[in-house]
């Protein structure tokens, strides 16, 4: 399994479209969203729009890498038949699907920390050190989750669906979850909504640390229970896709 997540990781590393998308444009995309902001609370929060939008395109990056990038990838492989060449080698089918998402996981790590890096260098962002390494630890973990949806939705759909379902998927949960703008300003049914979605516990760990405080327990059980969620899916699409292979 070591060696397929190498090899993922190389594959990923020479594919230039996906490294721009996934590792380059999220810190672009915050210098320009954050880049006018004003140091003023947001309304209804304690944070700033750079300390903010810091977290959320973290997330943002961390998520284009492991959903997007995985669900193309799997799709693709499959059509190609290189999953059903893997599945005549000793590798479990848990171990293909481990593989994936950690070395999509492995990706993400640059995106996020490129976005911090801005945050600190060109807005200025000052945080305590422990704030530093729990804001990355913490977006990295989380993109575990979201790593596990690229899988499912990769057996889920074929060649040419899976990217507008993939990107569907990600911006809907995107807008949603508070990544593209802070949901205190949104309509009151659409925070309603993003108390129980994945972005929104998964953005809701930096912001948390951002504000001085351990992320709350709700957000990491919401987490978790979507990783399960997410995982078993995948797993399932797996073993069915072994079946009508």
């Amino acid at each position: 399994m070591t060696t397929l997540i190498k090899l993922e990781i190389v594959r990923a590393l020479r594919n230039k479209k996906f490294m721009f998308f996934s590792v380059i444009y999220p810190p672009v995309l915050y210098l320009i969203i954050a880049g006018g902001a004003d140091s003023s609370p947001i309304p209804g929060m304690k944070l700033n729009m750079g300390l903010y939008y810091m977290v959320a395109m973290s997330a943002f990056g961390a998520m284009t890498a492991v959903l997007i990038g995985n669900s193309e990838a799997i799709a693709k492989e499959r059509e190609k038949g290189w999953v059903r060449q893997l599945r005549l080698t000793a590798l479990p089918g848990r171990g293909y699907v481990a593989a994936k998402m950690a070395s999509a996981a492995t990706i993400s790590l640059p995106s996020i920390l490129l976005v911090l890096l801005a945050g600190a260098t060109v807005k200025g962002v000052h945080l305590e050190t422990w704030q530093w390494i729990a804001i990355p630890v913490g977006t990295w973990l989380g993109s575990f989750v979201f790593a596990a949806l690229g899988v499912a939705i990769g057996y889920l759909a074929n060649g040419d669906a899976v990217r507008p379902i993939a990107m569907m998927v990600y911006f809907v949960l995107a807008f949603l979850g508070g990544l593209w703008m802070p949901l205190t300003i949104l309509p009151q049914w659409v925070q309603n909504i993003a108390e129980w979605l994945p972005t929104h516990a998964y953005a809701a760990l930096g912001t948390a640390v951002e504000a001085g405080g351990a992320p709350h327990l709700k957000d990491v059980a919401i987490l978790v229970g979507y990783l399960i969620i997410f995982a078993g899916g995948a797993a399932w699409l797996y073993r069915k896709d072994t079946r009508t292979a």
